[in-house]
Formats: structure tokens, C-alpha cells, sequence
């Protein structure tokens, strides 16, 4: 099954001809002042979400939400190069370039680049793979070529409930199964409902691991993701063996979960690293409305259910209805209408060049990839990519290739790129 898009004709290249040639005759009469007033790619486009929005709040700050669009120039495919995955949740590649896909109900597949994919790979504990649990995210580990360890989280079931959880167990040398998994780490208490679990995982440059937890999704659990004796709505930072990083910010306060690296969030379903700063970026399910993307730093509080741009589902506000609070950090972007955002990555190649060091947020029920152009940690320019596709985009993972490689719900893996 194979879909070609390809971006670029003639009649955009008479265009550029046409605007190289005034460009050409104002220089050698008045001199020109170059516009780089829309995310550095020159030419202006109207903001790509139209749409009323859910409710009446302002942004804090002028480019927080609806800025404006962007399009690529460069040309590229988009290929779908499988189609018979299982509720697949969370993609990333292996140092050899294959694919490692993790299946909701509990199984593990490699994939090649061309889209042949391996049989179930199991040796997992128990899932609560109802609704929005099951096994969720994964990360190879840094050493992964000499130790064959491969990091999970998963939504782990037990009589108590069901909690985020994140484990670890090694491929076997004939990749039939993962072998002596073990729990490393539990975002407790535990709850019973299969709700807002997070979970994405990555690793930083010093080998320890940032996890993105939920606060499950009930009246009861959600002022848990203000306080900091439990793993509801928090970044967790452990090292590879599962234990609180020294500089992690509460370490030292009294009964304080010593993982927590920030708290305050609702549903953080993606998570990734800049190449370039080192930063900790995140994507943030809000309610109706209120998605957001936020820069991650040590300590700080996101405001959920305190702050929000999103109301309540039955339209009413969330708790006072407030934006803004003192110490409770902004969103660096917001989507009213949701974007429903899952999984995200920064693309780190130059074979799209104006893609160099842009993120890629999977949307759900938006369903497309969002394309951001930031800049000195500014949302400076939005893209939609996949829209014609009409499908659920769980999660997307650059890839040494040059190419962006994405999965859905529905069971199809995605090549976008050269």
C-alpha cells in the first residue's frame, strides 16, 4: 500500500521566479528589508486552526495560541509502508535503524524501514489495556548494543488497581521474547479506572530517564497533580535502575516523592529532548480545549486543575476558571480546539532543511501531525501534515534516515520524507 504526496509544482515555481526577479530589480534601486515576521520561511499564511473556540479565555501573550501557518517547500512522501498493527502506542528506533513498536495488549514488534514487521515479541507482566491503558511507551537503552535492555511503561494491573508503571527487560539474543522484566518504578497510588496514564519515556544526555504520568482522569484523583506525595500528573526523573536522580528538585522535602521533577500536569502523552538545547519539551492533553506544549523545568508547577485555557466537558469552567496564577508556569503554546497530542519528536536531520530542529506532535481525534516552528522557545509557525489521511497519529519518532516515522490507531505505520 503506497502513497506518494508530493509538495511543489510549476506554478509554485513561476512564483519564486517571478518574486526572485522584483526581489532582484528593488535591491539595485531602494535596498531590501528581509521579513522574517513568519517563522523564518518567508511567505505569510493564515493561522491553520479556524475553527470557534471552546471558550472565551485570552492568551497571556501574543503568539500563545493560533499562530501563524507555515508550509513546506521542500518536497516529500508520505508512504504507508504497513497496515496490520494492533493498537500500536509508542514508536522509536534502534541504534541499527529498525523499529521498535509497542502493541496496547501487551507485545513488542520490530519493524524494518520498509515496513516488514516481526512476530508478537512477549514477557510482559499483566496490562490494563482497557480504554486508554496497556503497554504504552519504550526507549532502548543507551548501551543497548552491548546490554539488549529495552525501558517500558505500561499501565500495570493488579486487585489494588492499575498505576503507570515503568520496567525493563533484555531482548532476547533471538528476539523471540524479553527476558527478566522487572518494575523499576511505580507512579502510585494505586486507582481503578484505566484513564490519563501518560506515559511517554526518554532518556537524557547523562543516561537517566524523564516519565510523564497522568492524574487518572477523576474528580477524586485530579487535586493529586498539585500535591507531591503520590505519581499523579508529574515528569518523574529516575535513573536506569529506577531510582530519584540527586538533583531531582524535592529530594530533600518531607514526604515528597523524591522522583518528581515537575508536578501540575494533566495528560501528558509526549515528551522529547531538543538536539540543540538539551531541553525537556512536552505535550499536555487539556479537556475541551487547553492542550497544551510546555519547557519542562526542575521544580516548577504546570497548574493543572488550578490554571487552564480548557473548560470542562460539560462546558462549565474548571474549578474558578482561571488562566494565570502566581508561581504556576504558562504553556509556551495552547490548541482551542484540541489537538489531542500524543507522541512528539524534534526532527534532527538537514534532508528537509526547513524542518532542522522543528517538533512533530501526533494529533488524535485532531487527526495529523502538527509541525511547530520554534524559536528561542517561541511557537513561531504551525503546520498540518496527514490530513487527508483520517487517522488517529499515536505517536512520531525521528529517525537517522532523514525521514519521520509515525504510528495510528488504527494499525498503520507511516515514512514521511524524502
Amino acid at each position: 500500500d503506497l502513497l506518494s504526496i508530493k509538495h511543489g509544482s510549476m506554478k509554485h515555481f513561476r512564483f519564486i521566479a517571478v518574486a526572485l526577479l522584483t526581489f532582484i530589480f528593488a535591491s539595485s534601486t531602494c535596498g531590501v528589508e528581509k521579513d522574517n515576521t513568519n517563522n523564518e520561511q518567508g511567505e505569510k499564511f493564515p493561522p491553520v486552526e479556524t475553527r470557534e473556540p471552546n471558550s472565551n479565555y485570552k492568551p497571556a501573550f501574543e503568539g500563545q495560541t493560533r499562530i501563524d501557518g507555515a508550509k513546506t517547500n521542500t518536497e516529500y512522501q508520505v508512504r504507508i509502508i504497513a497496515s496490520n498493527l494492533t493498537k500500536p502506542w509508542g514508536i522509536t528506533p534502534l541504534p541499527d535503524g529498525r523499529l521498535l513498536i509497542t502493541e496496547k495488549r501487551g507485545a513488542l514488534r520490530i519493524a524494518n524501514t520498509d515496513g516488514s514487521l516481526s512476530e508478537p515479541i512477549l514477557g510482559f507482566p499483566e496490562v490494563d489495556d482497557r480504554s486508554q491503558g496497556g503497554l504504552l511507551d519504550v526507549a532502548p537503552s543507551p548501551n543497548f548494543d552491548s546490554d539488549r535492555i529495552i525501558y517500558f511503561t505500561l499501565a500495570e494491573r493488579t486487585n489494588e488497581g492499575s498505576l503507570t508503571a515503568v520496567g525493563k527487560g533484555r531482548l532476547a539474543d533471538d528476539e523471540s521474547k524479553i527476558e527478566a522484566f522487572e518494575i523499576i518504578f511505580r507512579a502510585i497510588p494505586y486507582f481503578d479506572n484505566s484513564m490519563h496514564f501518560g506515559s511517554r519515556i526518554v532518556f537524557d544526555k547523562d543516561g537517566n530517564i524523564f516519565v510523564s504520568t497522568g492524574e487518572r482522569s477523576d474528580l477524586a484523583t485530579r487535586p493529586k497533580a498539585q500535591l507531591l506525595d503520590n505519581g499523579y500528573g508529574k515528569v518523574i526523573h529516575i535513573t536506569a535502575n529506577g531510582k530519584p536522580v540527586a538533583t531531582n528538585p524535592f529530594i530533600n522535602t518531607s514526604n515528597a516523592l523524591p522522583e518528581i521533577y515537575s508536578y501540575g500536569h494533566r495528560n501528558p502523552q509526549g515528551l522529547a529532548i531538543h538536539p540543540v538545547t538539551n531541553e525537556l519539551w512536552m505535550s499536555e492533553m487539556g479537556p475541551r480545549g487547553g492542550d497544551e506544549l510546555n519547557l519542562i523545568e526542575s521544580g516548577k508547577n504546570y497548574g493543572w486543575a488550578t490554571i487552564t485555557y480548557g473548560i470542562e466537558y460539560n462546558g462549565n469552567p474548571v474549578g474558578d476558571g482561571i488562566t494565570q496564577h502566581d508561581d504556576m508556569e504558562q504553556p509556551i503554546y495552547y490548541w482551542d480546539p484540541v489537538l489531542s497530542p500524543s507522541g512528539m519528536t524534534f526532527y534532527t536531520s538537514n534532508i528537509i532543511p526547513e524542518w532542522q530542529n522543528n517538533l512533530f506532535i501526533g494529533g488524535l481525534n485532531s487527526k495529523h501531525i502538527a509541525r511547530l516552528i520554534i524559536v528561542d522557545n517561541k511557537v513561531v509557525g504551525e503546520e498540518r501534515l496527514l490530513t487527508d489521511e483520517d487517522q488517529r497519529i499515536r505517536d512520531v519518532t525521528d529517525h537517522k534516515d532523514g525521514s519521520l516515522y509515525a504510528i495510528t490507531d488504527e494499525g498503520r505505520l507511516y515514512k514521511i520524507g524524502k
